[in-house]
């Protein structure tokens, strides 16, 4: 065996060692969050509870302040702090509908806590199931059933009803977690309809390293990284059809993802 052979061999051991002592770090520190997660939102539920109480807005500022504080808290011990940046684009007494993109479950702790403005999301019916969080979760949203014509035409009206309230309306348009590698999956039409319907404001938003913290791929992994929210400065929806606003702003995301991602 020549030295070159050796190294090589010594080489590919070294790679094979470093990945299964990350698969294992990453299901460590997944039990870790767990361990994390759970009691705290036992506390955060009571902090809840006044939401029953209040009428719209003020429930959705109310949410949004408990769920800032335990998101912060929880992100913080997970290794996981957020940094946001762009919040000045929101002015006091307009609402927006917020697009983000979508690589991971961890992007939504990051946006509906750490907007400027209150705001509720749109969210899959099936999550409303999950035990506790399932009810903190449908506090802050419009929930849907995609399979089902009836309750997408009631959930949009529902969240023109939230903008109406003076409420952001946060949307993934991608849909669901972005699996490709590439910066965004094609969007659907909904976010930009709904724009154009209310005439609101598009504000684009990007998330950045939820991928490499929970990432879509792997069951019960999570490993510790810094995290980025970037709002970009509001798209206007005067004079363009839902059509042309979707792929301006789809244009506007993808540039400034490839030119800010690490």
């Amino acid at each position: 065996m020549t030295f070159f052979t050796f190294l090589s061999f010594s080489t590919l051991s070294f790679i094979c060692n470093m990945k299964i002592a990350r698969e294992i770090a990453g299901r460590i520190w997944a039990f870790w969050a767990l361990l994390v997660f759970v009691p705290s939102m036992l506390v955060a539920i009571i902090f809840y509870m006044p939401c029953f109480l209040m009428k719209e807005p003020a429930a959705s500022w109310w949410h949004r302040s408990v769920s800032r504080a335990w998101m912060t808290f929880f992100l913080n011990l997970v290794g996981c702090p957020l940094k946001v940046k762009g919040g000045h684009y929101f002015k006091e007494g307009e609402s927006y509908v917020v697009v983000c993109n979508h690589n991971s479950l961890m992007d939504v702790p990051v946006t509906t806590p750490f907007m400027p403005h209150a705001n509720k999301t749109i969210a899959k019916k099936s999550f409303a199931k999950v035990p506790l969080f399932g009810w903190i979760y449908s506090l802050g949203s419009v929930l849907v059933d995609r399979n089902s014509d009836a309750s997408r035409r009631k959930s949009f009206e529902e969240m023109k009803r939230v903008l109406a309230l003076g409420l952001d309306m946060v949307i993934y348009p991608e849909g669901t977690r972005n699996r490709s590698g590439k910066p965004l999956k094609e969007f659907y039409d909904g976010a930009f309809r709904l724009a154009v319907d209310s005439k609101r404001k598009i504000m684009p938003t990007l998330i950045f390293n939820t991928r490499k913290v929970l990432p879509a791929s792997k069951p019960f992994f999570m490993l510790p990284h810094k995290l980025q929210m970037h709002f970009l400065p509001p798209v206007e929806v005067e004079g363009l059809s839902s059509k042309e606003l979707k792929e301006k702003v789809f244009k506007l995301m993808w540039d400034y993802y490839e030119a800010n991602s690490k």
